[in-house]
């Protein structure tokens, strides 16, 4: 069953975003069969994170019960939205591209050296892989809707000039 729980240690990473789980942070815990051995392993991500990408097993512990905490409405409106939208789950942290080499999956242009683009990002068998990316100006048609708190929320680490620059690329 899928889990809240407060990290007992910093050591935990967040599968979505890749950045760690500090102590004492509440984190969502998604419980899948273990490939390597029996029993069942636990996948950790921030919960606003885990709505984002992994909308349906959020809303399935949100909706059994497992948290009632002063954001849980905000995590179930934000997971019902994603769900809604399967494209969205799919969008990874805006980076500059080092060539330009790949092609945007949505409108098939190359995407230039420098410009700002999004992986796609996809969910099988308990990882996440990469394939392929699209323009952050592209977005918002790849998805059929707006796109900007899920862009916004992976791309934290980005400084405020960036930060600026994608959000001028989605508008």
């Amino acid at each position: 069953m899928h889990t809240f729980e407060i990290a007992s240690s910093g050591r935990s990473k967040c599968r979505a975003c890749g950045r760690g789980i500090g102590k004492g942070e509440l984190r969502f815990g998604e419980r899948l069969p273990n490939p390597f051995g029996d029993g069942d392993m636990t996948h950790w991500h921030h919960p606003d994170c885990a709505a984002h990408r992994r909308p349906e097993p959020l809303l399935e512990a949100l909706d059994g019960g497992a948290y009632d905490g002063d954001d849980a409405d905000a995590l179930r409106e934000l997971a019902t939205y994603a769900s809604a939208h399967r494209r969205i789950c799919r969008l990874g942290v805006a980076e500059q591209a080092p060539s330009g080499r790949a092609r945007c999956r949505h409108c098939k242009e190359l995407i230039e050296k420098a410009d700002w683009r999004l992986p796609l990002i996809f969910f099988e068998e308990g990882a996440y892989s990469a394939s392929g990316f699209i323009h952050v100006s592209c977005a918002r048609d790849y998805a059929d809707n707006d796109v900007w708190p899920t862009v916004a929320q992976f791309s934290r680490h980005l400084d405020e000039e960036a930060r600026q620059a994608v959000d001028a690329c989605y508008r």
